[in-house]
């Protein structure tokens, strides 16, 4: 049993097709099916059901891709620890976290990160945090951001923010100059809504049931800029964190607190069993200096907040 047919294994239970496997690894499929099955002959088992379009993995495929995983990423930790990548003049790291969060708090410090390593290449995706957690989990991320809770057997955590959803309304709104509103209020309002990989779009949805009523829907988005141009536009209401909420135009949109607030707390998360790369390791060192300040602040901002209102 050698590297190339582990990593040849893993890259196959990845795509689950051996065509995009080949393309991925440069080589032809018939001599990835090879690398496959000489694997299966030599551990005396199969390790994938060949399916006409796909392959799903066996019970020893499950365990093997398991332990081909960890194999690889100790290899890659020996080769990047020995390497240029150990001084971090070259390298990559790969990130992604939800739209909102990128905007609110990761520009100036992904600008801090690249004028210190220029050599490390930062691959950045915007993603809903179920698809960043899955990512991240599947080893295709290397560390993101995501609204929490979260699997804390699975992921380490590095919470930075404390915060809470704000109800955004059209000025022209009943509640809209209240200082508070009862989510159960908006029950006759059309909600906008970020789209289902969001976990937004589930935390309120369950807020709502709480409240006593299933939410009207009048539209869905990725995007928070649009979401807030739905309502400006007297769509209907949307649930944004105050860190964004607290960056809109009083003209155009009204920002009104929850009598019963709902948090929106954000966390950064890797994977508890991979040992983390030098590129990886200096960003959350990185992270952990800039945005400590910020969950303080936000912590700050939330007790003032409960003072005024309790």
């Amino acid at each position: 049993m050698d590297v190339h047919a582990l990593r040849t294994f893993v890259e196959v239970a990845r795509h689950r097709n051996f065509t995009r496997a080949s393309e991925a690894l440069h080589l032809t499929q018939p001599a990835v099916s090879k690398i496959v099955r000489a694997l299966e002959d030599e551990l005396g088992t199969a390790l994938l059901l060949r399916e006409r379009r796909r392959v799903r993995l066996t019970d020893a495929g499950r365990e093997v891709l398991d332990r081909a995983q960890a194999v690889l990423d100790a290899m890659t930790g020996i080769e990047q620890s020995v390497g240029e990548l150990a001084a971090l003049r070259r390298g990559r790291l790969r990130i992604a976290m939800p739209p909102s969060v990128a905007v609110a708090y990761f520009p100036p410090i992904l600008a801090a990160f690249h004028g210190a390593h220029p050599g490390v290449m930062l691959e950045l995706r915007e993603e809903g945090s179920h698809a960043v957690e899955d990512l991240v989990a599947r080893r295709e991320l290397d560390v993101g951001a995501v609204v929490l809770p979260t699997d804390e057997t699975t992921f380490a955590t590095m919470p930075f923010v404390k915060d809470e959803l704000l109800a955004v309304l059209h000025p022209s709104h009943p509640l809209a100059r209240r200082r508070s509103v009862a989510l159960r209020e908006l029950r006759e309002t059309p909600f906008v809504l970020y789209r289902p990989e969001f976990a937004l779009h589930g935390h309120i949805l369950d807020a709502c049931r709480r409240a006593g009523f299933v939410p009207q829907v009048a539209s869905e988005s990725s995007h928070w800029d649009f979401i807030v141009a739905l309502v400006a536009a007297n769509i209907g209401v949307a649930l944004l964190p105050r860190t964004i909420s607290r960056q809109l135009d009083p003209e155009q949109v009204r920002s009104v607190a929850l009598a019963e607030p709902i948090p929106w707390d954000v966390a950064l998360i890797w994977r508890r069993d991979r040992q983390l790369p030098p590129a990886t390791r200096a960003w959350l060192d990185l992270c952990r200096v800039r945005l400590g300040e910020g969950v303080a602040a936000g912590s700050a901002r939330g007790a003032r907040r409960r003072a005024r209102t309790g």
